[in-house]
């Protein structure tokens, strides 16, 4: 099985993706972090920049964006890194 090349975001623009990402699909950071399987607080400092998603957690984050169809390839789209 062949790898795919992993989702990578530049690092000032992970907390706007976040952002973004949740507050299209509705959610709170809590009920965000639920579907991600990390805490509240670790929602909080992707946001602000404190820190950015594990390799894991980039995973799920993309599997999230593809689902959305369009809407979240268009996310993807802007804020990849080149």
């Amino acid at each position: 099985m062949v790898r795919k090349k992993p989702l990578v975001i530049n690092q000032p623009e992970v907390g706007k993706l976040i952002r973004e990402l949740r507050l299209l699909t509705g959610l709170t950071q809590e009920q965000f972090a639920a579907t991600l399987g990390v805490t509240y607080p670790t929602i909080n400092r992707w946001e602000n920049g404190r820190s950015k998603p594990s390799p894991l957690a980039t995973e799920k984050i993309e599997a999230q964006l593809l689902h959305m169809g369009d809407q979240g390839k268009d996310l993807l789209e802007k804020y990849l890194a080149n």
